[in-house]
């Protein structure tokens, strides 16, 4: 249908829309067409921008958006709009195209005929709306016969979805005993569908399991306190199940639940009682204080901060002796001793104890008294106990010169028992290693049994034991500290050994020396010293003395003119006396060297002997060459020791043979010659020996004749090298009568290969399944006759007639052995 480029708007809205109805275009059973018309300027500008238009074309279709239902169960696409265009004159010129979200994938278009169907399964809550762009182009030249127009296809919403509780399962706790209508908590359930459409997202909550101590809002989801008093210790644990249904619980609505576990909290609503009225304790005499009695326990159904107890002892004859303290692990009450007990003094205790809550609530006290009381006895028992000291420390003041045997205090101790046994008395030797005091065993005398010395020790701690007579293992004990007092019993002395010095020219009344003491005594008015020079010094014309009066003295010189020369050392007695009573002293020696100075009054020199070196050589220059007079000996003695001990040549003899050789002897033979064996180098390789290259020339005979196991008959020679080499050997010490008469016997590790005998080798004869047997050694010769009989692999030479002078009726034979 065409429309005037002046058409109003409403003209163009009611004549397109009564066109879609008419021509089927909209379906009133699945899709509201809601349509706007584009403004003429908007078109005029989109239009626009088509240059190659040749003029401005008019709108003839507007829509706005399509609506289709979700969760579409059918098998053929779903139907979702058309689109039509007044332009299409139905003979299929128009071609249709959809694009944007979805298309192709999601929703396809009839190019022909415009028709919008939806070809997959569609679900609102994973998208709602779709967007698209639709264009009507001319099927043969491809030109847009319309502008590119956007539409909307919103997805409606069916009630597919049921409410569900995202934070279950909740856990909530009460306290107890709360009215009716306390909130515990509120639950909450989110329904997936649109809540703008209908009433598929509406929840109405409602409780399946916790009435009737429960109840929960319809619209809001909280739960409260249905049921009043509501006691922790009859019933503490709750599962409520909570439902929630949409369609606002409307039958065919979809529902879901969740589990509220609800606990009671504790309050203080139970007061403390007593499970008995009565205890009977017992705690032995000898207890000491703080060692538990026994235990007292209040039982309170409450817990926690509700179930703390407070016990006090509120009357009884005990409250001075016992003391009630509260475990506050275990809320129980424990009874201590308070004070030392005695079975002779009181035999039973009576107490009345108190336990109470130490917090209360208000609201609660009408339940009370949260308070109860109990009665204990307590029976104190009587025991052996050690005698006591009385009293229970000893302090004791003694001279150092007191005589050995004085008494210097009576120790006393008694039997607290009412059998009062007799005591006899000790020292612990471990308190007195040096054995410096006695007891005395009946009266507890305390003695001195060595002379005391204050200097050495002042004090001593000693510890007295009481035992008693008729049950040694109870002993009592009590310390005893003797404080050793000051005699004045040592002389005033020096605290070193005072050495000065003086200038030979030095002046009369130079201080040359300040001098002290010091006294091992401790005189209660403190010490001081007199000084003075000793009488055999009293007129020293060198030297004299000055008392300072603060317990040190001055040395000063009484002339001049001091020499080394004449004197060189000065020893100045000097008396030191003390003011004790009676006085004491002892004489010091001050030590004056005669020094040379220079003019300043520093030391240059305190030893005679420098005078008399030379002026222009000096101490210094005389160590050194010392020094060097010790270098040069020590040089000369070091090169003597060399040339004593200059090592000798070495010479290695190349001929001699240091493989071992079995060397038997029938007779004296031929003296050293008799060391010479064959050559072994040769036998250790055959192939050498067969070419002469290890041929060495002997000491003892004519050169060594060229190999003759060519002269050696074929029939006697084997493939085995080894074989050939030892015949030719053989046969050549047959024929050499220039050979010392001695018997030779050389191991070979060569087993060789070819013989006519096999494998004479022990490691494969383990391998074999019958014992060896070597009776195939008599079938070579008789050379090999004594080889078969001491069961081995040896050659044995015939024997020969020596040809030495001295030995010429000796025989030799020679053995070659294989391994």
């Amino acid at each position: 249908m065409w429309t005037s480029g002046r058409m109003s708007k409403a003209k163009s809205w009611l004549g397109l829309g009564m066109s879609l109805y008419f021509c089927g275009l909209m379906d009133l059973t699945t899709t509201v067409l809601s349509v706007t018309p584009m403004p003429l300027k908007e078109l005029e500008v989109h239009l626009s921008d088509k240059p190659h238009l040749p003029h401005r074309m008019k709108r003839s279709w507007v829509w706005n958006q399509f609506f289709v239902l979700e969760e579409y169960t059918g098998t053929d696409p779903l139907y979702v709009g058309k689109l039509h265009s007044d332009m299409d004159r139905g003979d299929g010129s128009i071609k249709y195209i959809l694009s944007g979200e979805g298309a192709g994938i999601v929703f396809t278009i009839d190019d022909t005929t415009g028709d919008i169907h939806a070809i997959q399964r569609l679900d609102r809550e994973e998208r709602a709306q779709y967007t698209l762009r639709a264009q009507a182009l001319d099927r043969r030249t491809g030109r847009p016969m319309e502008p590119e127009s956007e539409f909307i296809i919103k997805i409606q919403d069916i009630n597919d979805n049921e409410p569900k509780f995202l934070d279950g399962p909740y856990i909530a706790t009460v306290p107890e005993m709360s009215p009716v209508g306390t909130s515990v908590i509120q639950v909450t359930a989110t329904d997936a569908d649109d809540p703008t459409y209908g009433n598929s997202a509406r929840v109405v909550y409602s409780i399946l399991q916790g009435q009737p101590y429960f109840s929960v809002d319809s619209k809001t989801g909280v739960i409260r306190t249905a049921l009043m008093n509501m006691d922790r210790e009859a019933k503490e644990y709750y599962e409520v199940i909570i439902q929630a249904k949409d369609m606002g619980g409307q039958l065919g609505g979809l529902a879901g639940t969740t589990t509220v576990n609800i606990t009671l909290s504790d309050v203080n609503d139970n007061p403390p009682r007593f499970p008995q009225k009565h205890y009977q304790m017992s705690v032995l005499e000898s207890a000491p204080v703080s060692s538990t009695v026994g235990r007292v326990f209040a039982k309170d159904l409450d817990e926690g901060i509700n179930a703390e107890m407070k016990y006090t002892i509120v009357d009884g004859d005990g409250l001075d002796t016992f003391d009630i303290n509260t475990d506050p692990s275990f809320q129980v009450g424990i009874i201590t001793v308070r004070k030392p007990l005695s079975f002779e003094s009181k035999k039973s205790y009576t107490l009345k104890v108190e336990g109470a809550n130490a917090h209360l609530e208000v609201r609660f006290l009408n339940l009370g008294p949260f308070q109860d009381t109990t009665t204990v006895h307590i029976s104190v028992e009587d025991v052996d106990e050690p005698p006591v000291f009385d009293p229970g420390f000893y302090f004791v003041e003694v001279p150092e010169d007191v005589e050995i045997g004085t008494t210097i205090q009576i120790i006393s101790a008694k039997d607290p028992d009412v059998t009062n046994n007799s005591i006899r008395y000790s020292i612990d030797r471990s308190s007195d290693p040096g054995r410096f005091f006695y007891v005395d065993i009946t009266t507890g005398a305390l003695m001195t049994a060595r002379p005391l010395d204050r200097e050495e020790i002042s004090w001593h701690n000693i510890t007295v034991l009481a035992m008693e007579m008729n049950n040694p293992s109870q002993i009592g004990s009590v310390s005893v500290t003797v404080k050793v007092l000051d005699v004045n019993d040592n002389a005033p002395e020096f605290p070193r050994f005072y050495e000065a010095f003086v200038c030979e020219n030095a002046k009369a009344g130079q201080l040359i020396q300040t001098v002290s003491a010091i006294d091992q005594d401790d005189p209660q008015d403190g010490q001081h010293f007199y000084y003075s020079l000793a009488p055999e010094a009293a007129n020293n014309p060198n030297f004299t003395l000055r008392d300072n009066q603060d317990n040190t003295a001055r040395i000063l010189t009484r002339r001049s003119g001091f020499r080394q020369q004449e004197q060189n050392v000065f020893y100045l007695p000097i008396l030191i006396a003390d003011n004790g009573r009676p006085m004491l002293s002892s004489t010091g020696t001050l030590t004056v060297q005669v020094c040379s100075c220079d003019d300043e009054g520093d030391v240059m020199s305190c030893s005679a002997e420098a005078y008399m070196l030379p002026v222009s050589l000096s101490r210094g220059a005389l160590i050194a060459i010392l020094a060097c007079i010790f270098v040069l000996l020590v040089l000369v003695l070091l090169i003597l020791s060399m040339r004593r001990h200059r090592k000798q040549p070495y010479i290695i003899d190349d001929e001699e043979n240091i493989h071992e050789n079995i060397v038997r002897y029938d007779d004296e033979g031929g003296g050293e010659e008799d060391t010479e064996a064959f050559d072994i180098a040769a036998m250790w390789n055959p192939r050498e020996a067969q070419t002469g290259a290890a041929a060495k020339t002997r000491q003892d005979m004519l050169p060594e004749i060229e190999s003759l196991s060519r002269y050696v008959p074929q029939t006697c020679t084997m493939d085995s090298n080894v074989h050939s080499y030892v015949l030719a050997k053989l046969y050549e010490a047959d024929m050499d009568l220039w050979a010392p008469p001695f018997d030779s016997l050389q191991t070979y590790m060569f087993e060789g290969d070819g013989s006519v005998a096999g494998s004479l080798s022990s490691l494969q004869s383990v391998t074999s399944d019958s014992d060896q047997s070597y009776d195939f050694l008599t079938d070579w010769g008789p050379r090999f006759r004594k080889l078969a009989e001491i069961y081995g692999f040896c050659w044995l030479t015939k024997p020969q007639k020596s040809t030495h002078t001295k030995e010429n009726k000796k025989l030799r034979s020679q053995y070659f052995c294989v391994k």
